[in-house]
C-alpha cells in the first residue's frame, strides 16, 4: 500500500543522512521497484476485470477475485511482521516475492474464475508479507526525520505505474490476453528480488528483538496468533460465502457463526480498545480500516462501473484509475509537508471529507452522469486518500518500541487490508445479488458506492479520535 511515517523510536546507526545518502540508496531504490510491482499489478487487474469476468464466467466470484487476495493478504501480514522481528526482513521479504509470482503464474493460466482466485490467494499472501518487512525496513534504516519522504518517495513510486499500468493493460488485454496482465509481470518480480534481497539484509537489527516478544494477540507461543488469524480470516470468509447468494437458512449461520468469530480474532490482533475506537493508537488503527473499506469498495468496481455499466472501454477506466493513483501521491507530499503543522486529525478529516465528494460523484455516474466525469471524480478521491492514508501511519509506526516495528506494521496493515477485504467482498456480494435479481450493472454499483459513501462518513466522524498533533519523543 502507499503510506507515510514520522516519529520513531531510535534512530539507525548510519549517520550520512539523507535518504539517497550511498548507504541508504540501494535500499531506497529496492523498495521503490517493490512499490512499483504492486502498483502495476493492482491497477492492471483492476483495469482488466470486466474482460477477465467475460472470459471466464459471470458476477458470482468478481469480488472473491479481490477480496481473496486480501484475506490472504491477512495471513501474509500477521505471519511477516513478527518475522521481520524475528528472523530479519530477509526471510519474510523472499518468500512473499516467491508466493507472489506463483500467483502471478496460476491466475494467468487460470482455465476459470475458480483458479484465478486460486492464484490471486497465492498473491495476497506474498503480497501481505513483502509490506511488512518494507516498512519495518524504513523503521530501521532511516532516520524518524527522514521517513515522511521515505514513504512519500513511495507513494510518487504509483505515479509512474498510475499514469501507464491502467493503459499499458489495456492495450495488452486488446493486443494479446488479458492473460498477459499476469504473466508479464514474472521479470520484474525477478528483478525486484535481486536488487532489494541484499540492502534488505544489511539492515541492522534492532537490540531487543527475538523470540521474547509477544506474538499478535499476545501469545508468545505463536498458538493464539494462529487460532486468531485462522478465525479472522474464516470468518471473514463465511460472511462473504452468506453474500453470494446461498439460501436463506445458510447464510443466516454462516453470518450467525463467522461475524462473532471474525471480530473475536480481529479483536486480539490490534491494539487494546482498537473496537471501541479509544483514542489515540487503537483509534488511528480503525480508522485506517475504515479508510480503506470505504475507499476501495469503490475502486475496484470503477472498471465494472465504467464498461459493463456504462458501456464504455477499459482505457476510459483505465484514466479513472490512473488519476486516482496519480493524485494520491500528490496528496502525499502535501501531507508529508503540512503535518507538522496541522496534524494528523485534521489531515485525516479533510482526506474523509475529499473522499466523500468524490464517491458522491461516482455514484452520480453509475446513475446517468457523463463517465468523463468519474475520471475527474476518482483523481479527487485519490487525493483524499494521499492525505488521509500516510497520517495514520506516522501515529502508529512512531509509537513503535525498539524491536517492534514489524509487528507495529502489521496490526496496522491488518486493519487496512481487512478494510479492503471487506469494502470488495461486500461489494462483490452486491454486485452478485443484483445480478441474480436482474438489476443493471450500474444499479448495482450504485448500491455499492452509496455503501462506500456511508463508510466513508463514519471514518469521518471516528477520525476525531485520532491524535490532533504528533509528540516527538
Amino acid at each position: 500500500m502507499r503510506d507515510g511515517d514520522h516519529q520513531g523510536h531510535g534512530s539507525p546507526p548510519t549517520p550520512d543522512g539523507g535518504i539517497w545518502s550511498p548507504s541508504r540508496r540501494p535500499l531506497t531504490v529496492g523498495l521503490i521497484l517493490t512499490v512499483t510491482l504492486v502498483a502495476l499489478e493492482a491497477l492492471a487487474v483492476a483495469t482488466v476485470m470486466p474482460e477477465v469476468r467475460a472470459d471466464l464466467g459471470g458476477y458470482d466470484l468478481y469480488g472473491w477475485v479481490f477480496s481473496g487476495f486480501f484475506l490472504a493478504s491477512i495471513v501474509g501480514i500477521v505471519v511477516g511482521g513478527p518475522a521481520a522481528d524475528r528472523r530479519g526482513l530477509v526471510v519474510p521479504f523472499t518468500a512473499g516475492l516467491v508466493l507472489f509470482a506463483a500467483g502471478l503464474a496460476v491466475a494467468g493460466l487460470a482455465p476459470s474464475m475458480e483458479v484465478l482466485v486460486l492464484g490471486r490467494i497465492l498473491q495476497g499472501l506474498g503480497a501481505g508479507a513483502v509490506p511488512a518487512a518494507s516498512y519495518a525496513a524504513i523503521a530501521r534504516g532511516f532516520e524518524a526525520s527522514e521517513r515522511p519522504h521515505m514513504f512519500a518517495l513511495l507513494s510518487t513510486a504509483w505515479v509512474v505505474p498510475g499514469l501507464v499500468g491502467p493503459a499499458a493493460a489495456a492495450a495488452v488485454e486488446h493486443a494479446l490476453s488479458w492473460r498477459w496482465v499476469f504473466l508479464g509481470l514474472l521479470p520484474v518480480v525477478a528483478v525486484a528480488g535481486a536488487l532489494t534481497v541484499g540492502p534488505l539484509a544489511r539492515v541492522p537489527s534492532p537490540i531487543g528483538s527475538g523470540a521474547d516478544l509477544p506474538d499478535a494477540g499476545g501469545s508468545r507461543s505463536g498458538f493464539g496468533r494462529s487460532a486468531r488469524m485462522t478465525g479472522l480470516v474464516g470468518g471473514v470468509g463465511a460472511v462473504f460465502v452468506a453474500l453470494t447468494g446461498v439460501p436463506g437458512p445458510l447464510a443466516l449461520v454462516l453470518v450467525g457463526i463467522g461475524l462473532p468469530l471474525a471480530v473475536w480474532a480481529f479483536a486480539g490482533m490490534v491494539p487494546d480498545g482498537t473496537l471501541r475506537l479509544a483514542p489515540g493508537v487503537p483509534a488511528t488503527v480503525a480508522v485506517r480500516g475504515l479508510l480503506t473499506w470505504s475507499f476501495f469498495q469503490a475502486d475496484a468496481y470503477v472498471s465494472l462501473a465504467v464498461v459493463d455499466g456504462r458501456g464504455s472501454s477499459t482505457f476510459v477506466a483505465g484514466a479513472a484509475l490512473s488519476a486516482g493513483s496519480v493524485l494520491w501521491a500528490a496528496g502525499s507530499w502535501v501531507q508529508a509537508r503540512q503535518i507538522d503543522r496541522l496534524g494528523p486529525r485534521t489531515l485525516v478529516g479533510a482526506g474523509f471529507t475529499v473522499i466523500i465528494s468524490a464517491l458522491a460523484l461516482t455514484t452520480g455516474v453509475a446513475l446517468g452522469l457523463p463517465v468523463p466525469v468519474l475520471v475527474a471524480a476518482w483523481g479527487i478521491g485519490g487525493f483524499g486518500m494521499g492525505l488521509a492514508y500516510s497520517p495514520l501511519s506516522v501515529v502508529v509506526l512512531g509509537s513503535a518500541r525498539p524491536g517492534e516495528e514489524g509487528a507495529s506494521s502489521a496490526a496496522l496493515q491488518l486493519s487496512d487490508v481487512l478494510g479492503i477485504a471487506v469494502g470488495t467482498g461486500v461489494g462483490g456480494g452486491v454486485v452478485a445479488l443484483a445480478d441474480t435479481r436482474g438489476w443493471e450493472v450500474s444499479s448495482g454499483v450504485a448500491v455499492v458506492f452509496t455503501m462506500a459513501t456511508v463508510v466513508g462518513l463514519v471514518g469521518l466522524a471516528a477520525s476525531r479520535r485520532i491524535p490532533a498533533s504528533l509528540n516527538p519523543r
